[in-house]
This record gives C-alpha cells, sequence and structure tokens, in this order.
C-alpha cells in the first residue's frame, strides 16, 4: 500500500520507518514527509532512498495511510486533509486524543473497537500506552478501582531538543538559552516537570495519564493521579504503578495473567535481582513488567513497575500496531502478489 510518514526525519518518524521495515509492514510506495528545513535530504528504506515530501505533495498522492509524528498543530491542519482524499490517519500527537468522535487505540486492550468509519485514529502517549498494556488483564480478571503512578521518564521523550541539551551537558557545555528543552540541567538530575504546568498544579503528561487511561480502558470514572519525572536515561520509560482493584485476586494468579497476556514480558526473580530496566527494554516491543508484589496497607491493591521502549511501544510501534489491525481487519488494502 501506499504509505507517508509525516515527520519522518524526527526521532519517532525515523524510528517508524525501522519498524515498519523489521515487521515487514506491506510499503508498495513510501512518502516520508518533514519540514522545509528538511527539504533536499533523503531518507533510507529497504536500501531505497527516497526523497522528502512537502506536505501537500503527500496530500496529492492520496496514499492509503498516513503515519503522524510532527506535533499536534500540524496533525490539526494536516490530518483532515489527508482523510479527505481517502486516507486513514494514525496520529501520534495529543491533537485528537480526547476528541469525543476519535477513537484512542492501544491494540492489545481496545483494537477491536476499529471500524470503517475510522479517518484520523489517535495513538495514546508514550507512559499511557505501556501502563494499560500492563494492567488490561488484571482489570478484566479484578476491575480496576484506583490508580497512583510515579512515571520515570526518559528525555528522549521530549524529542531532538532534549537529546542535544542532555548530550552538551554530558560533555560539560552549558547550553545556552535557545538550545535548551528543559528549564534546568537534565544530565544527572531529575525534573519533576513533563510537559507544561495546568491551573490544578499538575502538568499536561500527568493528566494525559489521568484522561488516556479512562478512555482507553473504557472507565469514565476511574480515580487517577500521577506524577510524572523526566530522568536522565537515554530511551525507555519507567513507572510505578499502585492499582486498587474491586475484587479480591491471588498473586500468583496475577502473575499468570501477566506472563500469558499479549505485548506482555514479565521480568519478575527479585530474589536473582530479576526486574525490568530501561536498557533491557531497550529496542524492544514488549512492556516488561516485574516487582509485582501485593500492597499490604490495603485491601486489593498492588505495586508494578512497568518499563517499556517510548519510541518503539510507547510511539512507532503502537502507532504500526493499530495500522497492523487495520489490515487485518481489512480495513486498509493489500494487494496479494504472486
Amino acid at each position: 500500500m501506499k504509505v507517508a510518514i509525516i515527520g519522518a526525519t524526527g526521532l519517532v518518524g525515523t524510528v517508524m520507518l525501522k519498524v515498519l521495515e523489521e515487521r515487514a509492514f506491506p510499503v508498495s510506495e513510501l512518502f516520508p514527509v518533514a519540514s522545509d528545513r528538511s527539504k533536499g535530504k533523503k531518507v533510507t528504506f529497504n536500501g531505497q532512498e527516497y526523497p522528502v515530501y512537502s506536505l501537500a505533495e503527500a496530500v496529492k498522492a492520496a496514499p492509503d495511510l498516513a503515519l503522524f509524528s510532527a506535533g499536534g498543530s500540524v496533525s490539526l491542519e494536516w490530518a483532515p486533509k489527508f482523510a479527505a482524499v481517502g486516507t486513514i490517519v494514525v496520529d501520534n500527537s495529543s491533537a485528537w486524543r480526547m476528541e469525543p468522535d476519535k477513537k484512542l487505540i492501544v491494540p492489545e486492550v481496545n483494537g477491536m473497537a476499529l471500524d470503517s468509519t475510522d479517518r484520523i485514529i489517535a495513538n495514546p502517549n508514550c507512559s499511557t500506552i505501556q501502563m494499560v498494556v500492563a494492567l488490561a488483564p488484571l482489570h478484566a480478571a479484578y476491575g480496576l478501582k484506583r490508580l497512583v503512578i510515579s512515571t520515570y521518564q526518559s528525555f528522549t521523550g521530549t524529542g531532538v531538543q532534549a537529546v542535544k541539551q542532555y548530550q552538551l551537558e554530558r560533555n560539560g557545555f552549558k547550553p545556552q538559552a535557545e538550545e535548551r528543552a528543559y528549564p534546568h540541567p537534565i544530565f544527572e538530575n531529575c525534573l519533576p516537570h513533563c510537559d507544561v504546568f495546568l491551573e490544578n498544579d499538575y502538568t499536561k503528561e500527568e493528566m494525559k495519564l489521568v484522561h488516556e487511561t479512562r478512555k482507553i480502558m473504557g472507565i469514565p470514572g476511574l480515580k487517577v493521579t500521577a506524577t510524572a519525572v523526566r530522568v536522565p536515561v537515554h530511551g525507555g520509560h519507567s513507572e510505578s504503578v499502585n492499582a486498587e482493584f474491586e475484587r479480591p485476586f491471588d498473586i500468583r494468579e496475577v502473575r499468570k495473567l501477566l506472563e500469558t497476556a499479549p505485548g506482555i514480558t514479565l521480568v519478575d526473580n527479585p530474589g536473582q535481582n530479576q526486574y525490568p530496566m530501561p536498557l533491557l527494554a531497550k529496542d524492544q516491543d514488549d512492556v516488561f513488567v516485574g516487582r509485582v508484589r501485593r500492597d499490604e496497607s490495603i485491601d486489593n491493591a498492588l505495586n508494578l513497575w512497568i518499563v517499556s521502549d517510548n519510541l518503539r511501544k510507547g510511539a512507532a510501534t503502537n502507532a504500526i500496531q493499530i495500522a497492523e489491525s487495520l489490515v487485518q481487519k481489512k480495513l486498509l488494502p493489500v494487494v496479494a502478489t504472486v
């Protein structure tokens, strides 16, 4: 099929191209799209070089699928233009996530909701994706009641500017104001500040965990509170999640559910120092879960440690898995070749 990658030269766009190759997604024509700053550049995909297109040129080509990772303002303006020419858009920004008529999809959790009416599909926030993958089988068994979340999020989730800031600081330089993604150093530091602060003194990232989790899980009244922290880790988000359930559980059954659920790798042997870490999850598509233990301070509650590669399952891979679900449902065209 004809596939456009919007933001193809960015951090997530580059990983999207890599994941499309690895998963042998059926691309017959590729349209890598980037900003005017990338004009004249070329992108390599499956050993072949492709010129970078403008958004207008890509719309004119009427691709079957457009994977967006270029920021909310670009998505708001251009996703409807692609949809108008028959393209199915999977958008990685926050632009469409909370729109009532747009679906917010994690294939292992609610992929069954996709249908022929979907023209713009939202890809959730990275920290939300990994958490709901881990919680979905437990919610089905015991019924989620409340979540208390602390995240430890890689600076790569902020984008290229944050990577440059980290590299400058690591190499002993003090970045100028225009070179900084954060108001404080990120090298050898932790910032309890992911995205902008809102009127309630939570950050936008923290409230994404609240609202997106409720929407994806289909639990509008779920009680959720979060603190999101940016850490000097080069790839991989970690989360400490305290989950309270409506019904009692057996801890052995919990581990079995996690061990057998799609998209999850259980790494939980404290006696052998085995638990999830960003280094373990790097370049992997699974969500890694460990430190599974009962919360002894309250009935029917668990503590979990959840780790995932934020550029893969937290962004690029999930978007492509959405596209694969559309292919499986015959909502995207694939021409068989002999």
